[in-house]
């Protein structure tokens, strides 16, 4: 059986190119997931849906033919599992009730991968649908990302996007932003075992908000969290790779890459390449073309992929955007890009 060619480049291999996937692969740009998604309303019950989110998940697959799949998820599926309330406004976003008591949640944490089991039954299907040669990622918030969304709640007209009510309790309140942080240390590490032993190839870590800190709070919120969410993952059994994005903080990659513990290091589209180069020296890449590029086509689109290839395409390296696909971009500027690389 052939090795997928994602697990070789996290290996530290350089194949003929680069694998290919893009974040938020499955979504609103394609028309097969809009009729989909207009079968079930409710945003969480359609994620908690096993046959309809193992569909989601492939419908790319099968009509571009990327080197992997990622399961179809939301990382705010988490808090649910310790007790929050999370439902999505249409139009709007996200929103969560009252933060439980930390103890409470605590309780809940061991639980948590028993709690989303209908996401583990999710990667089973896919992983038995999809071919060898690809392979299956799955995935989880970082502490942090998934905290401010906790610790916010429906907080969202002042900073909205810094997360300045989630950075305010971690200057005001530390000790209770820490207990959280170890509550969803604990609860993300069985979440990524049961996706592992569901038939995940690969975890990939989200830390969407690692923008703006500074570095002490990085060292705080983002570094020490993932070094320990990776260690008790490793504890509890995992052994697959894993891929870790602290988005936003390309002045900070370097460390992270020594330090955070995880095999591969996604890039954000503001991430120069002469510091990918020098994260590529320490551990593989993903990453970084601009979503807006995609959207806008053409010739500065091939460009730039261009640049990656020549600055990146030496070495270990994974080809993705440096941020989610936006839901109006053009299906055939997807191909544009799979043919410019060399995956189609």
């Amino acid at each position: 059986m052939s090795t997928p060619l994602l697990i070789r480049v996290l290996n530290g291999e350089t194949p003929a190119r680069p694998p290919v996937w893009f974040m938020r692969q499955a979504g609103r740009y394609l028309p097969e997931y809009r009729a989909l998604r207009a079968q079930a309303p409710d945003f969480i019950a359609f994620c908690l849906n096993p046959e309809m989110a193992a569909e989601a998940t492939l419908q790319p697959m099968r009509r571009f033919g990327f080197d992997a799949a990622i399961v179809f998820a939301d990382i705010l599926l988490i808090p649910g599992a310790l007790g929050q309330k999370v439902w999505f406004e249409a139009g709007e976003g996200p929103r969560l009730g009252a933060l439980p008591d930390i103890q409470a949640m605590r309780d809940l944490a061991p639980g948590a991968g028993q709690a989303l089991s209908a996401v583990g039954q999710t990667l089973s299907l896919v992983r038995a649908a999809l071919e060898p040669e690809r392979a299956l990622i799955g995935f989880a918030g970082a502490p942090w990302t998934v905290a401010t969304y906790m610790l916010d709640g429906e907080a969202r007209t002042i900073g909205k996007g810094e997360r300045a009510q989630a950075r305010t309790y971690a200057y005001a309140e530390p000790d209770k932003v820490a207990a959280l942080l170890d509550v969803l240390v604990e609860a993300t590490a069985h979440y990524l075992r049961m996706q592992q032993d569901a038939g995940a190839h690969v975890l990939k870590i989200f830390e969407s908000w690692a923008e703006g800190l500074p570095d002490d709070l990085f060292q705080t919120l983002v570094l020490a969290p993932h070094q320990a969410l990776i260690r008790r993952a490793r504890e509890l059994g995992v052994t697959v790779p894993i891929i870790g994005f602290p988005r936003g903080s390309a002045a900070l990659a370097e460390g992270y890459a020594r330090q955070a513990g995880c095999e591969g290091v996604a890039l954000d589209t503001a991430c120069p390449l002469e510091v990918g180069r020098r994260v590529q020296a320490i551990k593989p890449i993903q990453g970084a073309l601009d979503p807006l590029l995609l959207r806008a086509g053409g010739p500065m689109l091939d460009r730039r992929i261009d640049q990656l290839k020549e600055a990146w395409g030496q070495g270990p390296w994974i080809f993705n955007l440096g941020h989610g696909i936006l839901p109006d971009v053009p299906i055939d500027h997807v191909h544009q890009a799979l043919k410019r690389i060399g995956a189609e």
